[in-house]
């Protein structure tokens, strides 16, 4: 058996077998393109597969070491990658500019972190492993862009339209360039450094040649917006750097922006750290103690057995711990298959996470259900569980040797918990006003009464509402 053989085979044992064999397939038959960078979600839809065992086959093929996985700060404007890593303890910059939008952005898990997966150099050689030999449309789409941005498969006829120049220069090499500027904004601009140039075309138009030089250099540099007339222009470029650079002037038209304006999801930082196979994979090994990374948007839920203290009690320790175990157990399994994790448990209390409301709510009314099952099964109501959600802005963070959060919305995920009787759960105004949750407890006929509650450290008062 090969190592490849070898490989698949582990991977086989630890994930859905019917996904890694669509993985096999494309990792002997697919495209180089297709093998790099990979879009989870993407995937997952182009093969009619399920997202999460998708997700969970490509975590274990990068653990098994068949695929590497790298963390891509992005441009939220043009869907550039800013900055690439193979952790996320690589994101520590407290702002990352983008030359080609001209601004700058701090870092957020929710849109602007994304999770790819290529395959190793030891199951297939694929010619981005070499970046540099890319030819210089594929380096654009392939290492540039990130993996949400939509591009078609005529890329190169469409980005041909927007395109004056296109040019590759090797290291210490110069150019000089004829062009003519059409009365339009024109960037000049090299995916390879970040170098960008902006040229404000305008004005009455001219035969005399202008002149316009530009050092190409590693340092991501912005140069200040150049006003020139329509007309002749030679341009001189110089690669200051140590790598090839492949500078393209271009027109920032309306097909440009159409070219770049289509997106599609991918996986973001913030749904792979609630993912339950990626917390169980690589449970202590996410973020340095130091980092500090906010997320825009997490819903929390925590989940607690009443009386457990007088279930020991009422049935021994024995028959207890089998209970309160299995109820875990049925916890751990609902949260993973609702695209969640299992962030700690503390006592006989869960906090998890979801990517939305309504993924959460899906969750608590699930766990609802096998909790009167486990009831009816064992013959009496000893499973008593109270269930709280809440959804906002938090922080990522490594507290206790472990990817945990913080913020006021854990607080008042906790707080909300707190108030929730058996078998009703509460929530707040954030989650029953999203959408998706609307229509969850319309299609359940689930009702809600709301009131307002001062929860103990918020320090004013929340509207609750009590699903049952």
């Amino acid at each position: 058996m090969s190592e490849v053989d070898a490989l698949f085979a582990a991977l086989r044992q630890a994930a859905d077998p019917q996904t890694v064999d669509c993985i096999e397939r494309v990792v002997m038959h697919g495209r180089d393109r297709d093998l790099n960078r990979i879009n989870a979600l993407a995937f997952a839809d182009e093969h009619h597969l399920d997202e999460e065992k998708t997700l969970a086959a490509l975590l274990h093929a990068a653990r098994l070491g068949a695929f590497e996985m790298t963390w891509n700060v992005l441009c939220p404007g043009c869907g550039g990658v800013l900055d690439t890593g193979a952790t996320l303890k690589t994101v520590d910059q407290e702002t990352y500019h983008c030359a080609l939008c001209a601004a700058g952005y701090e870092p957020t898990l929710d849109e602007m972190v994304e999770v790819t997966f290529t395959v190793s150099p030891r199951v297939r050689r694929i010619a981005a492993h070499d970046p540099d030999r890319l030819p210089p449309l594929e380096y654009y789409r392939q290492i540039f862009f990130s993996s949400g941005v939509d591009l078609p498969q005529d890329f190169e006829a469409r980005f041909a339209r927007t395109q004056l120049e296109l040019i590759e220069l090797a290291p210490g090499e110069k150019a000089f360039l004829s062009l003519r500027l059409p009365a339009q904004f024109v960037i000049v601009f090299d995916a390879v450094t970040h170098s960008a140039q902006f040229i404000d075309v305008k004005g009455e138009p001219t035969d005399e040649r202008q002149n316009l030089s530009m050092v190409i250099s590693k340092a991501h540099a912005l140069h200040e917006t150049l006003t020139l007339r329509p007309g002749p222009l030679r341009l001189t470029l110089e690669n200051h750097s140590d790598r090839r650079v492949i500078p393209n002037v271009c027109v920032a038209g309306d097909d440009l922006h159409d070219l770049l304006g289509r997106r599609r999801p991918f996986l973001t930082a913030k749904r792979l750290l609630s993912n339950q196979s990626f917390r169980d994979i690589y449970r202590t090994d996410t973020l340095d103690v130091d980092q500090r990374l906010k997320i825009t948007s997490l819903t929390f839920l925590f989940t607690d057995l009443r009386g457990s203290t007088a279930l020991y009690e009422r049935v021994g320790d024995l028959a207890a711990f089998d209970l309160v175990r299995a109820h875990f157990q049925v916890l751990h399994e609902i949260v993973a298959t609702e695209a969640g994790a299992v962030v700690k448990t503390i006592g006989d209390a869960v906090m998890a996470t979801f990517p939305s409301p309504d993924r959460a709510v899906a969750a608590a009314l699930r766990m609802r259900e096998a909790m009167l099952r486990l009831n009816t099964e064992h013959g009496s109501d000893d499973l008593l569980l109270k269930i709280g959600i809440h959804e906002g802005p938090c922080l990522a963070v490594n507290l206790n040797d472990r990817q945990d959060y913080f913020g006021q919305t854990v607080n008042i995920a906790s707080r909300v918990q707190g108030l929730a009787d058996p078998n009703v759960i509460m929530t707040t105004e954030a989650v029953v006003e999203d959408t998706h949750v609307s229509e969850i407890l319309r299609d359940s006929g689930i009702s809600s009464v709301s009131r307002m509650e001062e929860l103990q450290g918020i320090g004013r008062e929340v509207k609750i509402f009590a699903l049952s």
